[in-house]
């Protein structure tokens, strides 16, 4: 199983990039909450900054809402956003989930911050080189002006790491036009600019 895993990572980048997925491997990622919340906030400060925005600072309250759907997750098999009525409202949510205990954090959340080669200016949702919103969703939520703080949890199954990060204020509000380095990122636009059609 780790030779089909190890060659699965090696053909699925360039030789170049081709990295593995823990430091650790094939011996299990480091796991703690410590550990956890220092790659958090430094890969997120990180893509902060380069982005031209404040920093996030950590948040016991969301990371305690996001541990409670990952291991909602965990205990049912069932992967995406957390439904609970005014949910959105309160907080943003980026999800990853891979196999049990293989994955360090700093690769969970470096998937979603390399969404940013995806990442084009405009407003929210268009802001996908592609037209795909959802290439840079993880991405625009972690750089969104607005928001100030982060709390992410992990829980697992038998078999699946389930990773969840929530954010406030919320970010990804259609409507904002998204950009680096803008003075204002989040005015609003004029009436009459149409937007592509928005999601979670």
């Amino acid at each position: 199983m780790k030779r089909v895993l190890a060659l699965a990572i090696c053909l699925a980048a360039p030789a170049a990039a081709a990295t593995l997925p823990s430091p650790n491997w094939p011996a299990p990622a480091d796991r703690s909450d410590a550990l956890l919340r220092n790659v958090v906030l430094n890969a997120h400060n990180r893509a902060r900054a380069e982005f031209g925005v404040p920093a996030v600072a950590w948040n016991d309250e969301l990371a305690a809402g996001a541990l409670a759907h990952a291991q909602y997750m965990a205990a049912t098999g069932i992967y995406g956003h957390d439904q609970t009525p005014g949910r959105r409202k309160k907080s943003g949510e980026n999800l990853w989930r891979g196999q049990r205990g293989v994955f360090s954090y700093d690769v969970m959340i470096g998937v979603m911050v390399a969404e940013a080669q995806q990442f084009r200016a405009g407003a929210f949702p268009d802001n996908s080189v592609n037209g795909d919103w959802h290439a840079v969703a993880h991405y625009t939520q972690i750089v969104w002006p607005t928001t100030t703080e982060v709390g992410c949890a992990l829980a697992s199954s038998a078999t699946t790491d389930y990773f969840v990060c929530r954010y406030a204020p919320t970010g990804n509000k259609d409507g904002f036009y998204l950009a680096s380095g803008r003075s204002d990122p989040l005015a609003a636009l004029p009436p009459r600019v149409e937007l592509a059609q928005g999601g979670n």
